[in-house]
């Protein structure tokens, strides 16, 4: 593989965006306006079941069993137990959505990040959702501009989704690099990280949790695999690369 990186593509949610928070306060602020919170044994249980719950329905949304509606509402009358009549589910989930909305934010290291590579690297965004609602996203959070449109891929207008390798090397052809010379980064090591390696890219891993997932830390070492705690960290391992490859230009 070359040392030469020319481009970064990146994952939005849990990524550059701080999609835990916002959705954690959308659920309960949800429940909490409705008098739910009683039904459930303590806030930690309700927002653990509806995160396994979304990650269910999502998984079968991205392989095309479920519309991206679709599994908004299953996920609603799987999480309230009980049939729920389309029209009151899309009510509950606008009122959901529009307190998840109100809680969004950028990670701090995001920002920063990405106009300190702008100047120096081409980037790019390859993410398992639909493209209009990540366009939404990105430009409420004043991320926008670092990318352009053009630069976004989303499976669910590419029709396949991560850790599919098309879609990585579809975001490298939008921005005009061959996968051995973009990095990608993204918070999920099965999906993000070992489909990237394995698409050709250079594999950034983000964990912010800082010190969990001992094993597979270990493993990711071992698996062409760049684990990183921020996105300065990020940043930090480009650098060391430019350097490598700079110092074996001057010893040549």
């Amino acid at each position: 593989m070359s040392d030469v990186i020319r481009g970064v593509l990146f994952d939005i949610d849990d990524t550059l965006f701080d999609y835990t928070s916002a959705e954690r306060a959308g659920l309960l602020g949800t429940l909490a306006a409705e008098g739910l919170l009683e039904a459930f044994p303590s806030q930690e249980e309700a927002v653990a079941l509806w995160r396994r719950i979304m990650e269910e329905e999502y998984a079968r949304y991205l392989v095309g069993e479920l519309t991206f509606e679709e599994q908004r509402l299953v996920r609603v009358s799987r999480f309230l137990g009980r049939a729920v009549a389309e029209e009151e589910a899309t009510a509950w989930f606008a009122g959901y959505s529009a307190l998840v909305n109100a809680a969004w934010a950028a990670f701090p290291d995001a920002a920063p990040v990405l106009e300190a590579l702008a100047p120096r690297y081409r980037l790019g965004v390859v993410s398992n959702s639909t493209l209009a609602h990540q366009l939404d996203k990105l430009t409420a959070l004043g991320l926008l501009g670092h990318f352009g449109e053009a630069a976004i891929v989303c499976s669910g207008e590419y029709g396949q989704a991560k850790p599919y390798p098309g879609i990585f090397l579809e975001g490298c052809a939008r921005i005009g690099l061959p996968a051995e010379q973009v990095a990608f980064v993204g918070d999920k090591y099965d999906i993000d990280a070992l489909g990237a390696r394995d698409a050709g890219l250079r594999s950034f891993w983000l964990d912010r949790s800082g010190g969990g997932a001992v094993r597979e830390k270990a493993e990711a070492k071992q698996e062409g695999v760049t684990v990183i705690g921020s996105l300065e960290e990020l940043v930090a391992a480009l650098d060391a690369v430019s350097s490598r490859r700079s110092g074996h230009g001057r010893a040549g």
